[in-house]
């Protein structure tokens, strides 16, 4: 029998959790809930090799989404973060995305959808390549281990930035566009929500130093990770 894998849920209202445990629950998942920022990072760092993935609510007492995020953050890159926000600025998803949030869901939102999502990245985490290790222009890849490193220095990446690399150097020398992008890291279609894209490519070039000016800009077209 496969274990089932468990979902941390944050949010301060009832309700809401209700609408989201139960949605996962009928599709096979655990969940552990919290309803504000303290109680999800005392669960989080009490339970943390057991949760699969945190969907993480913006506005919240004592600490807010972000702020656990980013702390979040701080001791594990790899756990997927999915937020969660009334708010739907640009300016407040980036502020998600730079607080280390792989997918963001404005509300209202429908359940069927998050499931979906949840699912779609719990895929890619566990798609055969287990065993993968890609090496060129001096980075290194471990999938299994969900390491990197440049030049035998460790890189700390996000899950998306992650597969994002992963997608870079699986297709190195060839034009990428943004949906094409997308449709494979997120499994998903973002309706040409290129910003999303954007801003995760600016995260990545930045963390990975000099070696992230190998992922070019292809202009009208999308990025190119060429060495």
């Amino acid at each position: 029998m496969t274990e089932k894998q468990t979902i941390l849920v944050v949010d301060d209202e009832a309700r809401m959790r209700k609408l989201v445990r139960d949605f996962l629950i009928k599709n096979d998942f655990s969940v552990i809930e919290a309803s504000d920022g303290e109680e999800a990072l005392d669960i989080f760092f009490e339970k943390q090799s057991q949760i699969s993935l945190v969907v993480l609510d913006v506005m919240m007492p004592k600490r807010d989404g972000y702020d656990v995020c980013r702390e979040i953050r701080q001791y594990d890159r790899s756990v997927p973060i999915i937020m969660l926000t009334a708010k739907g600025e640009e300016r407040d998803e980036l502020q998600g995305f730079s607080a280390g949030a792989d997918e963001y869901l404005a509300k209202p939102f429908s359940p069927k959808i998050l499931v979906a999502r949840i699912e779609a990245i719990l895929r890619r985490t566990g798609a055969g390549t287990e065993n993968e290790v890609i090496e060129a222009a001096g980075i290194r890849l471990d999938h299994a281990a969900h390491t990197v490193t440049i030049d035998g220095t460790p890189v700390d990446l996000s899950f998306k930035e992650f597969e994002l690399l992963h997608y870079f150097l699986e297709n190195r020398g060839i034009a990428l566009s943004r949906e094409k992008i997308l449709n494979h890291v997120w499994n998903y279609d973002y309706f040409g929500d290129a910003r999303t894209i954007d801003t995760h490519v600016k995260k990545l070039r930045s963390k990975m130093g000099a070696a992230g000016e190998m992922i070019r800009t292809v202009w009208g077209v999308g990025y190119k990770f060429d060495p």
